[in-house]
């Protein structure tokens, strides 16, 4: 079993990486990525220029700790809007939590009111609008080239209280350039429980709509958690496990 979207308290994650470590292995988990979401001016949550050497480094001794009893991988979850290098870490998940409104970033997935209030003052009340905007970034994650495409549809994650309709052809024609753009690039998608772990969706991101469509265009999809706490881990991977398949 391999989980790589894992967040420790080297960012906003609950604890420290040893604690994610043991807990994977009482899973049986094999293959575990830490990671660390890039750093960006404007958020406090991600992890700071001046804390990278360190990261690195203390997911390298539990490497060498835990070796021939999980395989441990050194991630980082870069953001569209980060300035912040990539270079030492194993892999690169590519993510869109924010959309640039003038000089602002507003975050898509922090609070839904947060959410509201952006769709009301840019987009005059439009849902449709924003999602194209948002989808339009998350296929510009195709310049940056990263190994994984992070929670593809982010954006429904407040559905309960942002209401909209997934089968409207503005929405399904917004995400479906997004992924076209991203399957040409050699994108592979996860298949995020992490939404329904902490109980804001239904369904993992991308939905079984959109995995369908990018499983049948011939791109992989791979299961993860997106955990911020050891519990978290490898959540659901035996129900969602069709997704990828």
């Amino acid at each position: 079993m391999t989980d790589l979207h894992v967040h420790t308290k080297f960012c906003d994650g609950l604890t420290y990486p040893e604690e994610y470590v043991r807990a994977a292995i009482k899973k049986g988990v094999r293959h575990l990525g830490l990671l660390a979401h890039s750093y960006v001016p404007f958020d406090s949550c991600c992890l700071p220029l001046e804390r990278y050497r360190e990261f690195i480094s203390e997911i390298k001794r539990l490497k060498e700790k835990y070796t021939g009893q999980i395989d441990i991988y050194c991630g980082v979850e870069q953001d569209l809007y980060s300035p912040a290098p990539t270079d030492g870490f194993d892999y690169v998940i590519g993510s869109v939590h924010y959309l640039k409104q003038g000089d602002k970033y507003i975050s898509v997935d922090e609070t839904p009111e947060m959410l509201k209030g952006m769709i009301d003052e840019f987009y005059s009340g439009d849902f449709y609008l924003c999602a194209a905007d948002y989808f339009k970034a998350v296929g510009s994650l195709a310049d940056m080239r990263p190994d994984i495409i992070g929670h593809f549809d982010l954006i429904k994650k407040f559905k309960r209280s942002v209401p909209f309709d997934s089968s409207d052809m503005r929405y399904r024609s917004a995400w479906q350039a997004a992924a076209d753009r991203l399957i040409r690039a050699g994108a592979v998608f996860e298949v995020n429980t992490g939404g329904i772990f902490r109980g804001y969706t239904d369904e993992p991101y991308p939905s079984s709509e959109i995995a369908e469509y990018i499983k049948n265009k011939g791109a992989n999809l791979i299961l993860s958690s997106d955990a911020h706490s050891p519990e978290g881990i490898a959540y659901g991977f035996e129900k969602y496990i069709e997704y990828t398949k």
